[in-house]
């Protein structure tokens, strides 16, 4: 652990002051980003009074290699995607039962009160029914990890990345480590779920520690519109407050893939699909107005929150993403800031396994042996609570139902 986070208030006082300090006219680069912001919002609108901000492409057109300029450069200015029919619906329908299965079979719902408190993420929820999944190996999970169709997708995804500069690689965009995460399983009427838009790559370290300094260099010395969300360079070193409730490995997008139908009002994913968020999110805690010691309201090893009293310009821009199919996926930018709508008002069970791109890079090597060890012993991801539903339950995936793809993405073989 840096020296800095053993006092974590000292240290965003200490670089709060600092940084208002050093920045190059903050007050007006930060003028330049909210008028930048308000075009980009007002694309957003337009957009959606015609057809959708967010990009949606067909996973054919990426195995044919004929996805357009156009919709790349789309992807790479909103920072999102639905990229539809990667997987078949048949097969969907047939993992989504047997997920339902498995949460059964696991007695989920049996015993999730004996671990009430672990997971302080979803902590609200412990008293109620759960629609997130606390489950990391169940054999549809690790068959859709592995899939062919998918690895294409995520090499596709990784390489609108600058990924090497120099000669020096900073990750390997066509070798996939399987980052393993729950599932979603969201029943019409729910109103327990809604998150509040956050983004999930970091809080008050960016603005703290000096690997984020960095990666921000342009935002918060240079010209703050040369910034790239997409260049790599950086990213892999990083270094995060280590908590439950933050991801410590390197996600170019995160995801997830839907089991069922569901649109704007299922209760899913909220999206502000501008890619360039983050340097406008630093300045805007580096204004006068905001208390010393505040950094618009981010806390240490959670989500950085997006909110109305501090950031009402960006989340003038939020909306729902469009309908999906059972097979089709959704994939977002770590920077990018994202909510879950509060009210599920449809009429059936809107569910997903949540799978990212992580390419494999040193940072994404060193966290694939701690979360192999728990994938063969059965424990949860290390990244979460440590709830451990599936210890010594024998229908969860072992070695033996991985592919030699598979493997290789757990980092099982070489």
């Amino acid at each position: 652990m840096e020296a800095w986070m053993h006092d974590v208030p000292g240290a965003v006082r200490a670089s709060q002051r600092q940084l208002r300090a050093e920045v190059p006219d903050l007050a007006g680069r930060f003028a330049r980003l909210t008028e930048a912001l308000h075009d980009e919002v007002s694309a957003i609108r337009s957009e959606m009074a015609t057809g959708h901000a967010v990009p949606e492409i067909a996973y054919a057109d990426i195995a044919a290699g004929r996805v357009s300029p156009a919709d790349t450069a789309r992807i790479l200015r909103r920072g999102c995607a639905v990229i539809r029919g990667v997987y078949d619906p048949a097969q969907i329908a047939e993992w989504n039962d047997e997920v339902v299965r498995y949460i059964d079979e696991v007695g989920y719902l049996l015993r999730m009160k004996d671990k009430a408190g672990l997971d302080k993420y979803f902590s609200a929820l412990a008293a109620g029914r759960p629609q997130i999944f606390s489950l990391y190996w169940s054999k549809p999970q690790m068959q859709a990890r592995q899939h062919p169709n998918l690895a294409a997708t995520r090499a596709w995804l990784n390489r609108l990345w600058t990924f090497e500069k120099d000669g020096v690689r900073f990750f390997d965009p066509d070798r996939q480590f399987n980052y393993a995460d729950r599932i979603r399983r969201r029943e019409a009427g729910d109103s327990t779920l809604g998150l509040s838009p956050h983004s999930d790559g970091g809080s008050v370290e960016r603005w703290c520690e000096p690997t984020f300094h960095h990666l921000y260099r342009d935002v918060l010395q240079g010209d703050p519109f040369a910034f790239n969300p997409f260049d790599g360079e950086g990213r892999t070193q990083t270094r995060e407050i280590p908590s439950p409730a933050v991801c410590s490995a390197f996600r170019t997008f995160q995801g997830w893939t839907a089991l069922t139908r569901q649109g704007p009002g299922d209760g899913t994913l909220k999206l502000v699909p501008i890619a360039r968020t983050m340097p406008w999110m630093l300045l805007r805690a580096l204004q006068p107005d905001v208390p010393e010691g505040d950094l618009c309201g981010a806390q240490p090893g959670r989500a950085l929150g997006a909110s109305e009293q501090w950031h009402p310009e960006l989340l003038a821009g939020l909306v729902s993403i469009p309908e999906v199919q059972p097979g089709d996926t959704v994939w977002w930018h770590s920077d990018i800031i994202h909510a879950v709508e509060n009210q599920h008002t449809g009429s059936g069970y809107s569910n997903v396994i949540y799978i990212g791109a992580a390419p494999w890079c040193d940072k994404n090597q060193r966290f694939a042996e701690r979360q192999a060890a728990a994938f063969l012993a059965g424990r949860s991801s290390p990244d979460f609570a440590p709830e451990d539903y599936e210890l010594d339950f024998p229908g969860r995936a072992t070695p033996a139902d991985l592919s030699p793809l598979g493997l290789q993405q757990m980092g099982l073989t070489p």
